[in-house]
C-alpha cells in the first residue's frame, strides 16, 4: 500500500485472530516489521504469519499469554526496538448477568484488561528507556460505552480499556508517546463473528441495530489502526476512534 511506516517495528498482540491478523498484515503492507503475539502454538498462528509476510517479508511469530507479565516483560525486552503496539488480545464469552460465573468475569478482566495494562505497561518502559517515541493502540468496543446484554463482564472490561487510554495518554505524552484506541462495532468475523454463528439471540438482535445495516469487515478496524499509527494523527491522543456503523447512535424502528 505504502511505505509511510518503514522502518517502524510493529507489535500485534491477539494476532492469530480475525481482527489481530488483518492489522499485521496492514501494518506489514504499510512498510512495518510486524512481531506477532498471540496465545496459540507457532503451528496454529503460522496462516496468520504466512499473510504478514506477503506484504514485505518481514514478520516473527511468538508464542505469549498477555495474562503473564514475566513473559511479556521478557519478550518486550528481547525486541530489538518498538515503536507501535496494538493491544489487541482479547475474549467474550456471553452469560446473561445472573449466570456470570467467577471465572467468567475475572477471564474477562484478566485477559481483556490486565492483559492490556500488563503490555502496554511494559511497551512504554521499553519506549521511555530508548528514549523514543511511540504509539500505543488499544482494541476496545463501542459496547464499553453503551450496555448491550449478557455481555456484562465484557462490556466492563472495555470500559476500563477506555479509562486505560486516557490515562496512558495523559503521563506519557511527555514522552512523546502517544495513546489512542479503535472501537469497533460488531464485526462479521472475531469474536463477534462467532457469536453471529452460535448465538441466535444475539444474531437476532444484530439484524435491528446498525443504522448502516451492514456489520464492519476486520480490513475497516485494520486500515483504522495504521491511520492511529501514521503521521495523519501526530497530534492525536487520548482518542477513542469508533467504528461502529452507527450502533451507539441507536436504531429505532420507527
Amino acid at each position: 500500500m505504502t511505505d509511510m511506516l518503514e522502518g517502524k517495528t510493529a507489535l500485534v498482540t491477539g494476532a492469530a485472530g480475525d481482527l489481530g491478523s488483518a492489522m499485521a498484515r496492514h501494518l506489514a503492507a504499510n512498510g512495518a516489521y510486524v512481531v506477532l503475539w498471540d496465545i496459540k502454538s507457532a503451528d496454529e498462528a503460522q496462516s496468520a504469519l504466512d499473510q504478514t509476510r506477503l506484504h514485505n517479508g518481514h514478520a516473527a511469530y511468538q508464542q505469549v499469554d498477555v495474562r503473564d507479565r514475566a513473559a511479556v516483560d521478557g519478550a518486550i525486552a528481547a525486541l530489538p526496538a518498538l515503536d507501535i503496539v496494538c493491544s489487541n488480545a482479547g475474549i467474550v464469552d456471553a452469560q446473561p448477568f445472573l449466570e456470570v460465573t467467577q471465572d467468567n468475569w475475572q477471564n474477562h478482566l484478566d485477559i481483556n484488561l490486565t492483559g492490556c495494562f500488563n503490555v502496554c505497561q511494559a511497551a512504554a518502559r521499553k519506549m521511555v528507556a530508548a528514549g523514543s517515541a511511540g504509539r500505543i493502540i488499544l482494541t476496545s468496543s463501542w459496547v464499553g460505552s453503551i450496555p448491550w446484554p449478557e455481555i456484562t463482564p465484557y462490556a466492563v472490561s472495555k470500559a476500563g480499556v477506555n479509562m486505560l487510554v486516557k490515562q496512558m495518554a495523559r503521563e506519557l505524552a511527555g514522552h512523546r508517546i502517544l495513546v489512542n484506541a479503535v472501537a469497533p462495532g460488531i464485526v462479521a468475523a472475531g469474536l463477534a463473528g462467532r457469536q453471529l454463528r452460535e448465538e441466535p439471540q444475539y444474531a437476532a438482535r444484530v439484524a435491528k441495530v446498525i443504522p448502516l445495516v451492514e456489520p464492519g469487515s476486520p480490513e475497516e478496524i485494520a486500515e483504522a489502526v495504521v491511520y492511529l499509527a501514521g503521521p495523519q494523527t501526530a497530534y492525536m491522543t487520548g482518542s477513542i476512534l469508533t467504528l461502529d456503523g452507527g450502533c451507539s447512535l441507536f436504531q429505532f424502528d420507527a
